[in-house]
């Protein structure tokens, strides 16, 4: 435990250091939903409409600018291997870089949703449904998101690699998270859709990181 709560904290180190990174995918996030309006029109009732839908996607794109450094940097400085041959299981490291992950991503994103629904005029009262989807979804999209940077760890052109091998995947969360919210607003119970994500949350808690280690001494080898 001591091992991985000093990953955590190196990590969290490195990240505030390059805030930069995380700027861009709130910048990105912005940028890829204020484009939806040029292409379907301003009419205030379709914006309203797909705004739940235009704030999942837009957060799964950007949760995918970060993913492929995710593993990169401590495998081309040799500190992976090290992690790797350390007493402390690669799971466990595996996780507390995903943490970082969903913290430095997932947290601003979630932070940036209520003004992209604002300037969608979606209505007030599914705020609080929207930001308890996206506190279940952004941490599926960081596990689900590593185990891909894990695969594509080495090759080249990873990054599109990784896109191609994310996209799919994600289509799930998605779904699960923008029937939430149109639930919610249409006067229905938002619950089913909750439990749905908090399900695969649960699900991928254990099995994203083991996925990834396996994929992290396959790279190494």
């Amino acid at each position: 435990m001591t091992t991985f709560l000093s990953i955590l904290m190196r990590d969290l180190r490195l990240a505030l250091r390059q805030l930069s990174d995380a700027t861009l995918v709130v910048l990105f996030f912005v940028l890829c939903a204020s484009m939806f309006p040029f292409a379907v029109g301003p009419e205030p009732n379709l914006l309203a409409r797909i705004a739940p839908g235009v704030i999942a996607v837009s957060a799964a794109l950007a949760s995918l600018l970060s993913l492929e450094r995710l593993f990169l940097t401590d495998y081309e400085d040799g500190n992976l291997e090290l992690l790797a041959l350390s007493p402390t299981p690669l799971e466990l490291i595996v996780l507390a870089k995903v943490v970082v992950h969903w913290c430095t991503t997932g947290l601003p994103l979630i932070a940036a949703a209520p003004l992209i629904a604002l300037l969608y005029r979606m209505d007030a009262a599914g705020m609080p449904v929207l930001l308890a989807a996206l506190t279940l979804a952004t941490p599926v999209l960081s596990f689900i998101g590593a185990i891909g940077a894990a695969l594509v760890l080495g090759a080249r052109r990873g990054g599109v690699l990784l896109s191609l091998l994310m996209l799919p995947l994600y289509v799930p969360i998605l779904i699960f998270t923008v029937s939430a919210i149109d639930a919610d607003l249409a006067g229905l119970s938002a619950r089913p859709h909750l439990l749905l994500l908090g399900a695969l949350l649960l699900g991928v808690l254990p099995l994203a990181p083991w996925a990834c280690s396996w994929a992290l001494r396959q790279a190494l080898e």
